[in-house]
C-alpha cells in the first residue's frame, strides 16, 4: 500500500499569537499522525521566542524561511487584539515575507497558505487574497474589507477554502479547518478518527455559519428562558409543543412565549426549528442517508415537513450537496 506524502507543515508565530489558534490545528494534525497521517511541523516566526496570548513565550522558534516545499502548508495563527500593536514590525516583517514567497497577483505556489482569525488581515495586506472567497473572525470582517477591498469576504462562514488559499474565523474553527484539510489529504475515515480523539463530537464545515443557534439567541440573563433553551438544545429530536415547554420553564404557554420575545427576541416554536435544523444540517452531507432518514434523526414528521421549515427559517429551498452538482 502506497503511503501518503509528507507534508511539511510551517506555523508562523507572531507575538501575541493566539495560543488556540495555533495549539488546535497543530494537536489536530500530530493526532492525523498516529492515525497515518504524514505532517512534519515545523514553528518559524519573525522573533525566536514570540509571547502568545497567555502570556507564555515559546522558545527555539525558527526564522522564516527563505523558500518553502510545492506541497508545504503554512499556517499562520491569530493575534490577540490586545497584543496586534505590539507585534506591527513582526506583522510587517510577516507580510513582507509573504510578498517575497508569492508576489500579488500570482497563485500561491506551495500546497496551502491557511489564515487562522486575524491572521486573514495579514494575507489581504500581502495582496494574496483579491478576487479570493475569504474569511475572518466576524469583529474584523469590515477590517479586512477595508484591508483587501478585492477580496470576496464572506462575513458568516466557520472557514472558507479557495484553491490554495483556505482562513477561518479563528477559536475553535481553526480545529474545524483543520479537520477539513486532514480529510482532504488523508480522507474522510482518518479525520474522523481525528475528531474523536480530540472528542470534536459535531464537525462543522465550510457552510456553517458563524452565529449558531445554539449561541445566537443566549445573550440574556432570563433563568426561565435558559431552562427551556438548555433542554431544547439537549434533546432537540424530540417533540417540544409550546405546552411541554411552559412546563419547564413553570410559567403559562403566553407567557412563555412572551418572554422569548422580550429576551431571546424569536418566538419558542422558531428557536425549536432552528435548533433542529442546525443539528441535522451536518447530516446533509452524507450521501448514504436519505431524506427521511435525516429528518427522522431530527424529529421532523417527513421529509416533506424538513423541507417546509427550511423554507420557513432559511427562506431557500433545502439543497443537498450532492444536488447542487
Amino acid at each position: 500500500m502506497t503511503q501518503p506524502p509528507t507534508i511539511p507543515v510551517h506555523f508562523i508565530l507572531l507575538p501575541g499569537f493566539l495560543l488556540l489558534d495555533f495549539a488546535g490545528p497543530a494537536e489536530a494534525l500530530r493526532i492525523a499522525n498516529q492515525h497515518g497521517g504524514r505532517f512534519e511541523l515545523h514553528y518559524c516566526g519573525p522573533e525566536a521566542m514570540p509571547q502568545s496570548s497567555l502570556g507564555m513565550a515559546l522558545d527555539g522558534i525558527e526564522p522564516l524561511p527563505g523558500q518553502l516545499p510545492a506541497q508545504g502548508w503554512v499556517i499562520i495563527p491569530g493575534l490577540a487584539g490586545a497584543m496586534a500593536a505590539q507585534s506591527a514590525a513582526a506583522a510587517r516583517q510577516t507580510v513582507a515575507w509573504l510578498q517575497q514567497l508569492c508576489p500579488a497577483g500570482q497563485p500561491w505556489p506551495h500546497g496551502q497558505l491557511i489564515t487562522i482569525c486575524s491572521a486573514a488581515l495579514l494575507a489581504g495586506a500581502a495582496g494574496l487574497l483579491d478576487h479570493r472567497r475569504c474569511t475572518t473572525h466576524h469583529t474584523l470582517v469590515e477590517k479586512l474589507q477595508q484591508i483587501a477591498p478585492n477580496a470576496r469576504v464572506e462575513n458568516d462562514r466557520v472557514f472558507v477554502l479557495d484553491g490554495e488559499i483556505a482562513s477561518s474565523a479563528g477559536i475553535t474553527t481553526g480545529i474545524d479547518l483543520a479537520l477539513e484539510l486532514i480529510a482532504r489529504q488523508c480522507g474522510p475515515k482518518l479525520a474522523l478518527a481525528v475528531a474523536r480523539e480530540m472528542v470534536v463530537w459535531l464537525r462543522r464545515d465550510s457552510a456553517t455559519p458563524q452565529h449558531s443557534p445554539f449561541l445566537a439567541y443566549r445573550n440574556h440573563l432570563h433563568p426561565a428562558v435558559h431552562r427551556v433553551q438548555d433542554a431544547i438544545s439537549a434533546e432537540p429530536a424530540r417533540p417540544w409543543p409550546l405546552e411541554a415547554m411552559a412546563s419547564i420553564a413553570c410559567v403559562s404557554p403566553r407567557h412563555l412565549a412572551r418572554l422569548f420575545r422580550q429576551h431571546a427576541g424569536v418566538s419558542p416554536l422558531d428557536y425549536y426549528q432552528q435548533i433542529q435544523l442546525a443539528q441535522i444540517e451536518p447530516l446533509l452531507t452524507l450521501r448514504d442517508w436519505s431524506l427521511e432518514r435525516i429528518a427522522e434523526a431530527g424529529g421532523f414528521g417527513s421529509a416533506r415537513d424538513l423541507r417546509r421549515v427550511w423554507q420557513k427559517q432559511r427562506t431557500t429551498p433545502l439543497r443537498r450537496p450532492a444536488e447542487t452538482h
